[in-house]
């Protein structure tokens, strides 16, 4: 039996148990997006769950997400977006990506990008301001510049008057906006604009399926922590 023939229940994705992965964000919005059904199964970062037993043999790299699809699984979410294109086109399922190929290639760029670049954003502004609670210190030089850099990439993108990238939603896009909220939702300077944009991704039900689930997994770890 190859990927191809393989049953829609047989999806699971494997995720960190507090939701705070961006990139297990992505690939459960992309398998959200596609309308099958799939279960979630959390792996425990902290106690390095992720590097041992079980997991550690599914997923040769030992990262999140891993996606389960029968006897196959793959790790890195830009693969599994692509892996779930290929085996659940349109019209039959919902299209992560744009029709076109250069659009097409200009999304999977986005997507390398934010996952290889930018790191000052990212280890000043982690996706616990995202999905937690914001911090009080300032940018630093190099991530202001690097703030300048995404600021300056997504203003040409997006063109006017467009809530998505390329007319249509794509998965770069709920990529962008997470890269995004992580300067919106902490406070610091962005244009009313990419404001804008990043709101309105933020409300796609895929994107908003996850942040209940966030939600309440934060607001489980607040209920157990210690009281002062």
């Amino acid at each position: 039996m190859t990927a191809h023939e393989l049953t829609d229940h047989e999806f699971t994705l494997h995720i960190d148990s507090r939701f705070l992965s961006p990139y297990a964000m992505s690939a459960f919005v992309a398998l959200t997006e596609k309308g099958v059904p799939f279960q979630l199964k959390k792996v425990d970062l902290a106690s390095g769950e992720h590097l041992k037993g079980d997991y550690s043999r599914m997923s040769l790299t030992r990262r999140i997400p891993t996606l389960t699809h029968g006897t196959f699984n793959l790790s890195e979410s830009s693969a599994i977006a692509e892996y779930l294109e290929d085996i659940l086109p349109a019209p039959a399922h919902f299209p992560l990506y744009p029709q076109k190929a250069d659009q097409r290639a200009t999304a999977r760029q986005i997507q390398a990008w934010l996952r290889s670049d930018l790191m000052p954003i990212r280890e000043e502004r982690t996706t616990e301001v995202v999905f937690l609670e914001p911090v009080a210190k300032p940018l630093t030089a190099a991530a202001t510049t690097a703030a300048k850099t995404l600021f300056d990439a997504v203003q040409a993108w997006l063109a006017p008057e467009r809530n998505n990238l390329f007319g249509n939603w794509c998965i770069a896009d709920t990529d962008l906006a997470l890269m995004l909220n992580r300067l919106i939702l902490n406070g610091d300077p962005v244009t009313a604009r990419l404001v804008d944009y990043a709101g309105h991704q933020w409300q796609r039900p895929s994107v908003q399926t996850w942040l209940t689930q966030a939600n309440l997994v934060a607001g489980q770890t607040q209920d157990q922590a210690p009281k002062q």
